[in-house]
């Protein structure tokens, strides 16, 4: 399979990787063969890139943290969940608990397989995959930090509801609003009352968009008096926003983008401690996206390494003389080879 644009997309291609709608059905199935009204659609609903089937690389395999099963289980509860709170009903907190335990229980036996959000985002389904991919991503930094189970439980329900705030229109997030209504002090509010959970699950809402130096909100905190997993779910709230076109500039990031400017963040806006074991777990360059080599070859990325995610392995494709010319560059191997961009 290969990672491409979905301005890259040509009519005919085979789908790699199933799209999943809001309520975590499927959209398109993996495999489906493209069409012109199929593609006009995905752009239409805001898909930016897709995963299509490639038959030099028809042996890659994309390995995640949580399965499919999983996911759609979980996007099945951010849905139904959200449409509780939109109509003032309660939500089923049982429900919530149990997709969360299958997801821990996917992490956990995937321990040393690093984080490709690779699922497929539209304007349909963003806000669940977001909540989804914060999850993730908080519990297995979580998981590198030595949390026992409850404790990774209560930070993923957390990350999971961390902008339960903002599924109500009463939330403003405008600039000198009344902190009182920013989504983070809603989303407060409305857990606290949940007897079900504890009350630091309703601080990772709270906290999350506080910053190390004080210059966040809803409370100008600093790093002292934040929770440990509102530091944890605001590495990973923002750099899925970076990804998504959320952050400060308003643009998709490529995820090694998006790495660099979480960096740049370190000891200001976010936590150095948890950056640290945050570039631990994700992809930077993850498994099909097309790269140039240092040495001007351009190819696929096919493998990566659990320690070293700056440095995966890539595949070289070639036509030399009708004949092809296939080889591979383990960058962890040659020092001196870097990836010099990446071809979207």
């Amino acid at each position: 399979m290969r990672y491409v644009s979905i301005d890259s997309l040509e009519p005919g291609q085979f789908l790699g990787k199933s799209i999943f709608t809001n309520n975590g059905t499927v959209l398109l199935s993996e495999g489906v063969q493209l069409t012109v009204f199929m593609i006009n659609t995905l752009r239409r609903i805001g898909v930016a890139f897709v995963y299509v089937k490639d038959g030099h690389f028809d042996d890659i395999e994309i390995t995640d943290v949580v399965s499919d099963e999983t996911k759609r289980a979980v996007i099945k509860q951010m849905s139904d969940l959200f449409g509780s709170v939109r109509s003032g009903k309660e939500f089923n907190t049982k429900r919530v608990s149990a997709a969360i335990d299958s997801l821990l229980d996917d992490i956990m036996k995937n321990k040393d397989v690093l984080i490709h959000l690779s699922d497929i985002r539209s304007s349909d389904n963003a806000d669940y995959m977001h909540a989804l991919n914060v999850c993730m991503m908080s519990c297995v930094v979580g998981m590198n930090m030595g949390l026992p189970y409850t404790q990774l439980k209560e930070l993923a329900i957390g990350a999971l509801l961390h902008d339960i705030g903002k599924v109500n229109a009463a939330a403003e997030d405008d600039e000198g609003a009344d902190p009182k209504r920013h989504h983070t002090w809603i989303g407060f509010e409305t857990l606290k009352l949940k007897r079900e959970y504890s009350l630091l699950i309703a601080h990772v809402a709270f906290q999350h968009h506080e910053h190390a130096d004080g210059t966040g909100v809803p409370r100008g905190l600093t790093s002292e008096a934040i929770h440990p997993y509102a530091k944890i779910v605001a590495v990973a709230n923002t750099y899925d926003n970076l990804l998504s076109g959320l952050g400060e500039s308003g643009k998709r990031m490529l995820p090694h983008e998006a790495c660099e400017r979480i960096m740049a963040m370190a000891g200001k806006q976010l936590d150095k401690d948890v950056i640290v074991e945050f570039l631990k777990t994700v992809s930077v360059y993850p498994t099909g996206t097309s790269v140039r080599l240092t040495n001007k070859e351009t190819g696929v990325v096919v493998g990566q390494h659990r320690g070293l995610p700056g440095r995966p392995v890539v595949r070289v494709v070639a036509h030399d003389e009708g004949q092809l010319d296939i080889k591979e560059f383990d960058l962890a191997k040659f020092p001196t080879l870097f990836i010099d961009a990446v071809l979207t």
